[in-house]
């Protein structure tokens, strides 16, 4: 019955995501990734339309580009979203119907998928793990190890919290929907009128040895890069609010915003002088 449903691409949602995803992208829109994050956040139907979108994203598709940039929105979405987005996503019927599919045999995926959708999966199931209701990411997962398949070695401990910290404004409530056309009110260069989305939670700089040379596998390098990536993401949606301030009309949200990414960059950069 999905198709009654219209085209995924359609709603705000998934016009952003169709946007974040376009193959022809030379890296990630971390401000379109990041108004998708407000949308599910802010909307009723938020969560259920990313879903749809990222679906017909993933599924069948052999633009593998397109691919792996939703899997990181896809990433984005469950460190910045709340529980109604990650109970569709650690659900059986998208682990196993959308991200499994992707690396099965017959698609023959580059290893760079399968290690990204591997590694997303396992960090899915240690994050989910004591939540009743999130427990089908849990299942796949040791069904996937009893099947023999080797996930990438990760540090999980080391990884970016799933759970970012407690927004200032609540998830909304189904019963008092905002209306899309509000949570949307914003200008073409990232200044935010509307309530300021969870931030992304502060990556977290890996060990590093004084004593001898630095070496990094191929593991830690690819999680650097995603650090790196958020970091660099934050420090243009700044960039690009503070050019479209003016001086004296600065709106409370967007101060509060700011605050924010200059508080997430600042504890970047401690963790990366230790």
């Amino acid at each position: 019955m999905e198709f009654l449903l219209g085209n995924p691409f359609s709603t705000p949602v998934g016009q952003c995501l169709e946007k974040a995803t376009d193959g022809s992208l030379q890296s990630e829109d971390w401000t379109l990734n990041m108004e998708i994050c407000d949308i599910v956040n802010e909307t009723e139907e938020g969560p259920k339309d990313a879903i749809r979108a990222l679906k017909k994203r993933l599924n069948g598709n052999r633009n593998y580009r397109e691919v792996m940039l939703a899997l990181t929105v896809l990433e984005t979405c469950v460190k910045n979203c709340g529980h109604r987005f990650h109970v569709l996503v650690a659900s059986r019927d998208f682990i196993d119907g959308v991200l499994v599919r992707i690396i099965s045999p017959k698609n023959n995926p580059p290893t760079i998928v399968q290690d990204k959708v591997l590694a997303l999966i396992q960090a899915w199931a240690d994050a989910f793990r004591s939540s009743p209701d999130l427990t089908g990411v849990v299942h796949i997962y040791e069904e996937l190890k009893r099947k023999g398949v080797e996930f990438p070695n990760a540090d999980l401990d080391a990884l970016s919290p799933i759970h970012t910290p407690q927004r200032s404004v609540p998830e909304v409530d189904p019963a008092a929907t905002v209306p899309r056309s509000q949570a949307q009110q914003r200008t073409s260069a990232g200044s935010f009128s509307s309530p300021p989305p969870p931030p992304f939670s502060a990556p977290q700089a890996p060990a590093l040895s004084v004593t001898g040379p630095i070496t990094a596998n191929a593991e830690q390098i690819a999680r650097l890069r995603s650090e790196l990536d958020i970091v660099r993401g934050n420090t243009k949606v700044m960039s690009e609010m503070l050019t479209e301030m003016v001086p004296g009309q600065e709106d409370s949200s967007d101060l509060e915003l700011l605050q924010v990414r200059g508080l997430i960059l600042g504890l970047w950069a401690q963790g990366c002088s230790r």
